[in-house]
């Protein structure tokens, strides 16, 4: 892995962090996946952060439309 891949997953993981303690219901929607053992805690959000990239990207649009 060369420092751009580094980089990415740094950037996703906080954002993951951030948008979890201000939008509780992040990670929490069907289709999103939570494994929690005794010392293992992984959670993979696929559907909110494909609700994310939507919104962000009709929010996008919109702005370079005006």
């Amino acid at each position: 892995m060369n420092g751009r891949h580094i980089a990415f997953w740094i950037v996703f993981f906080v954002a993951f962090l951030i948008c979890k303690r201000f939008i509780p219901w992040f990670g929490s929607l069907p289709g999103d996946i939570e494994i929690r053992k005794e010392n293992l805690y992984v959670a993979l959000p696929i559907v909110s952060c494909l609700l994310l990239s939507i919104v962000l990207s009709l929010l996008a649009s919109i702005i370079r439309r005006f």
